[in-house]
């Protein structure tokens, strides 16, 4: 196996076109367990921790760029208030040394169903920012995933960076599994609330339930047109709620594997969809 470490962005992107096939390297966290456990025998590895550029974050023209290789670690310190869903999502991810390693980019180039990372930008409208000697493109998040461990990325091109929009209200995030972090989810589920005056929008994101991670759309509308913006009112009809759990069970796609069944999964996304819209909507009026 051959193994290159590219000192710059550019020689990493000139890598990657003479070696599509090389796998990036960010943190290890999926890559290493797949070398070990023989399931991927990739003809090259292509190390980019030596690229310093990719650790960084950023904010312009409204949206914050966050590095591929800026570790969950960092993205908790640094941009808790500004992405908190992300950041409460980054918290359940593996141990201390896994969050200190493992990296955003990695989580998106492993394209996982369950990967933690991505509920919260599904319901953040985030997009993916692609290069490749080529140049540079940002592909919606809801355009990325395309099926299990399978991205839009081209065969020649490497995750730069996500670009996400600063939460514009309060945003969630929680997940069902035998214990918090340091386990694959059997589900999870992001919402964001984005109000607006008398009116607002809300965004979804729902995790491990799915050949991809999802979206639940009539979900997203029915609250947005039912919760009381207008007036704050702090006590949620539960038919509301219970309405809303239902839409996002229903827009998941489950299956029976060694984790949990397609029925508790749905079960499971309709408590979290009704604990975190109550979350949410109180920390919007208190």
């Amino acid at each position: 196996m051959e193994f290159l470490s590219p000192g710059t962005w550019a020689e990493a992107l000139a890598a990657k076109a003479d070696l599509p096939d090389a796998v990036p390297l960010a943190g290890g966290t999926d890559v290493m367990v797949e070398l070990n456990f023989r399931r991927r025998r990739p003809g090259a590895l292509l190390d980019l921790t030596r690229i310093g550029g990719l650790r960084e974050w950023s904010e312009a023209d409204g949206l914050i760029r966050i590095g591929a290789g800026m570790p969950y670690t960092r993205i908790m310190a640094e941009l808790g208030d500004r992405l908190p869903g992300l950041a409460r999502a980054s918290r359940t991810v593996g141990s201390p040394q896994i969050r200190n390693r493992g990296t955003l980019g990695g989580n998106l180039g492993s394209a996982s169903p369950a990967g933690d990372g991505h509920p919260p930008l599904l319901a953040a409208g985030a997009l993916v920012e692609a290069a490749s000697v080529r140049g540079v493109r940002t592909i919606p998040i809801g355009e990325f995933f395309l099926g299990p461990k399978r991205s839009a990325l081209a065969p020649d091109e490497l995750i730069a960076a996500v670009l996400v929009p600063p939460a514009p209200g309060p945003q969630q995030f929680a997940k069902i599994g035998t214990r918090n972090a340091m386990v694959i989810a059997v589900a999870s589920f992001a919402l964001e609330l984005r109000p607006g005056g008398a009116d607002g929008t809300v965004g979804t994101g729902i995790g491990s339930a799915g050949p991809t991670p999802l979206r639940a759309p009539e979900a997203e509308a029915f609250a947005a047109a039912a919760l009381p913006w207008a007036t704050r009112d702090p006590g949620l009809p539960p038919a509301l709620t219970a309405r809303f759990a239902e839409l996002v069970a229903a827009a998941a796609s489950p299956i029976d594997d060694v984790r949990g069944t397609a029925a508790y999964r749905r079960h499971t996304l309709g408590v979290l969809a009704r604990r975190t819209l109550t979350w949410a909507w109180s920390e919007l009026c208190g």
